[in-house]
Order: C-alpha cells, then sequence, then structure tokens
C-alpha cells in the first residue's frame, strides 16, 4: 500500500508565481539558466542552480554554490516571495499541451516506501547525479523541487479531482515561456478531501517512478539519513516524507525518444542499409519526413533520405517485457550489432533528442553534417513502464521522454 501525506507548502504568492517558477535543474544548462533569470531576482534558478550568481564557468558542485542555495532559499522566505502554508494540503496541479491536459496530485510521499519498493523504479541512477541533490536537499532542508509519478487509474481519484478544477478557481495559472503550455494549481484543504485521498493511496499497491529517479534517489536517501541521525526519531517526522506529483497513468504523454549517430562503423551508406536488411524490412520513403507509426516500426534518416525500419518476426520477444520493447531492439541489432556503441549512458558518438523537437531537428542535425545518421522510435506506453517496474527489471537507458515536465518552484516541500 502506498502511504501519503498532506503538507504545508513553501509557495509564491499569487503575483509572484510567474517570476518564481523555472524549469526543473537538469533540462538545460548554467549559462542557459543564466540567461533565462538575467533581471529577474525573484527566479528560482537562484535557488536550484545557483552557480548563476558567480561567474561563467563555476562548477555546480563547488561548494560556494549550495551555500547560496542556502542562502537564497532564505532570502526568498525573508522577502516573501515564498511564503509557508498555515495548513497541510494537498494540490492539484495541471498542465495542458497541444489542447489536452493532465491532473495531478502534489502529496508527501513516504520515504519507506521508496526503499521497501513500493514506489516503483524502472531507470538506474547514477550515484554522482544522486549526491549532487542529496548535497541540495540536506543544506536546504527541503524538497526544493517535485518528481513525477504516476498511478494506476482511479473513478474515486478523478472524480474528487474534478471537483476542484471543475468549479473552483485556481490558485495560480499561467503560461509558461519557453514551452508554452499552462500550468495551474489549485489547493485542496478539506479535511475530508484529505481523508479520502489519502485513503484511496493507501489502497495502492504501488506507485510508478515516471521522471525523476535521481531526485526521487536523493530525496528519499536525505530521509533515511536525517532518521538515523536523529536519536528521538519516531517515523512521524516530515523528513520521513518527499514531494511527489502523481499523475493517472493514462493521462500523461510520453513522447519518443531518438537517437543520432556521427558514423556508420567504417560502413557506407549501401552497406550499412544491407546489414540492417538482415533484421529489418527497409522500405525508403523518399525526402519527407517519415514517422515510425506503430511497435517495432522505426524511422532512419541518411543521407537525405527517410527509411521504415520493421523489425522482422523472431528478432524480439513480445512476452518478454524488456525484449519488446523497441529501444532495446534498436539497440541490440543496430547500435550495438551493427555500430559497435554499447553503452549508451558514455559513448560519444551518439546523442538523444527529445520528441517534442520533432523530426527536423533530427533531419537538421544529419544535414549540418554533425551526424551521419538518425533514428526515431515508436514511444514508449506506461503500460510498458509499469509491466518492467513490476517485473523487477529496469528498462534500458534514454528510453523515455515525458512531456510536459513539471515547473518548479510553485510548492515546496520543507523537512522540518
Amino acid at each position: 500500500m502506498a502511504i501519503i501525506k498532506p503538507f504545508k507548502g513553501i509557495r509564491p504568492p499569487k503575483e509572484f508565481v510567474e517570476a518564481v517558477q523555472s524549469r526543473p535543474y537538469d533540462v538545460l544548462s548554467s549559462e542557459e539558466a543564466r540567461k533565462e533569470a538575467q533581471g529577474n531576482e525573484k527566479s528560482l534558478y537562484h535557488i536550484i542552480k545557483p552557480e548563476i550568481d558567480f561567474e561563467p564557468g563555476t562548477s555546480e558542485y563547488d561548494t560556494r554554490v549550495y551555500e547560496q542555495a542556502v542562502s537564497n532559499f532564505k532570502k526568498f522566505q525573508d522577502q516573501g516571495w515564498l511564503v509557508q502554508d498555515t495548513t497541510e494540503n494537498y494540490y492539484v496541479y495541471a498542465q495542458t499541451m497541444n489542447g489536452k491536459t493532465q491532473y495531478g496530485l502534489v502529496v508527501g510521499a513516504f520515504v519507506e516506501d521508496y526503499l521497501n519498493g513500493v514506489i516503483m523504479k524502472h531507470e538506474l541512477t547514477r550515484r554522482d547525479k544522486e549526491e549532487d541533490r542529496m548535497k541540495h536537499v540536506r543544506v536546504c532542508n527541503a524538497n526544493i523541487e517535485p518528481v513525477f509519478f504516476a498511478y494506476p487509474d482511479n473513478t474515486t481519484l478523478h472524480t474528487l479531482i474534478h471537483k476542484y478544477v471543475d468549479n473552483v478557481t485556481s490558485e495560480y495559472d499561467f503560461i509558461a515561456p519557453i514551452d508554452g503550455f499552462r500550468h495551474q494549481l489549485w489547493v485542496i484543504s478539506d479535511k475530508n478531501d484529505i481523508e479520502t485521498i489519502t485513503a484511496e493511496f493507501k489502497k495502492m499497491p504501488a506507485l510508478y517512478i515516471a521522471d525523476g529517479h535521481h531526485r526521487s534517489a536523493a530525496a528519499a536517501l536525505v530521509g533515511a539519513e536525517k532518521a538515523r541521525n536523529n536519536p528521538n526519531h519516531k517515523g512521524d517526522e516530515e523528513y520521513n516524507y518527499f514531494m511527489a506529483v502523481c499523475f493517472q497513468a493514462s493521462e500523461l504523454t510520453i513522447l519518443d525518444y531518438n537517437r543520432v549517430v556521427k558514423d556508420l562503423n567504417g560502413l557506407t551508406n549501401d552497406e550499412f542499409l544491407a546489414k540492417l536488411s538482415a533484421n529489418f524490412d527497409v522500405e525508403c520513403k523518399g525526402t519527407g519526413e517519415y514517422k515510425p507509426n506503430t511497435l517495432h516500426n522505426f524511422s532512419l534518416y541518411l543521407g537525405g533520405q527517410w527509411y521504415s525500419l520493421t523489425a522482422k518476426p523472431g528478432t524480439f520477444n513480445d512476452a518478454d517485457p524488456i525484449g519488446v520493447l523497441d529501444v532495446d531492439i534498436s539497440s541490440r541489432l543496430i547500435l550495438d550489432e551493427i555500430l559497435n556503441i554499447t553503452d549508451l549512458r558514455s559513448d560519444k558518438r551518439i546523442d538523444f533528442v527529445g520528441g517534442l523537437r520533432g523530426l527536423g531537428e533530427l533531419k537538421k542535425r544529419v544535414d549540418s553534417g554533425e551526424m551521419k545518421m538518425a533514428l526515431a522510435l515508436y514511444p514508449v506506453s506506461m503500460k510498458q513502464i509499469m509491466d518492467i517496474a513490476d517485473s523487477g527489471n529496469i528498462m534500458p537507458p534514454k528510453a523515455t521522454w515525458f512531456e510536459p515536465k513539471l515547473r518548479s518552484g510553485l510548492v515546496i516541500h520543507s523537512l522540518d
């Protein structure tokens, strides 16, 4: 069963929310954050990417940078740009992209649920990235940014959420710069509704990390660390929980996560296409963009032409939660077997492009000469992610791209 609780969110007054809110720390560089925050002392980047307050080139891991995060977090509260709610609440967070809206519940997720596997993972984490976020959580004594969970569809929660979004004016409502998506927030303070939400989550056998594996690990590990270091630990302290936005699985949008490769491992274009034909039905589609239209169908851009690649029977196993994945098929039969790219996390010959950028971005990077070929994949489904997590398996790297991204700064969770 999944244990959650409401909490006293720290958040901006309405008049400041658009100035404070930001993109997540890990989707942009320090220089991009510096540019976006230019002239805006209220930008959350001063807390989540505080290296922007130092000379360009300052390492984000510099001790001074973490100290600056603490100082800026305090400044934001002293200036009234962030104010803590006086009661424990849940929050509804809505995101609208291309006319489609998904509704999430902002909750305190239970650290122990992460440690014992009730909160399910589908990706590996890197210790260096975990440690960076752990330092940030420790020094700020807060979860500044939320993690992104999915939960099995639930009619009671769907009805309760729409009781607010259909009948109550939202606390926040703005169109974010850069992505142009709409973001809204409602406060749930009614005790009966809070009890209903808590009870419905308690019936769920699992929650699923959709996005934010490193933030989830960091938040849970710091909570566990604080419990170990507290001789009077009882189990009901606020640090036993970390902030998550939980969405109904069927509402989520997962985009394709595509690949661009620098060379063909010494092969000519014709030799590469010939090798592909051993495991794929290869069909030239000409110069017009071709997008994969079903599972096990891929799009290749090479030499100014688009190709359809359809994996032949016997090259995949639909009964295997990993073997059914197109990211696994393409990794095994194209990147590894033909191009000798065996480590997607470290090989410098490959890069990855989120589907939001479109096929045009793939074409641009190949036509410019930067890359030799591009491979577009059919998106992974939420069911596939949940099946993999349930089976105890881990997805191959760079398999999912969730959009829209959560905006940071709408709600913050204090560990006190």
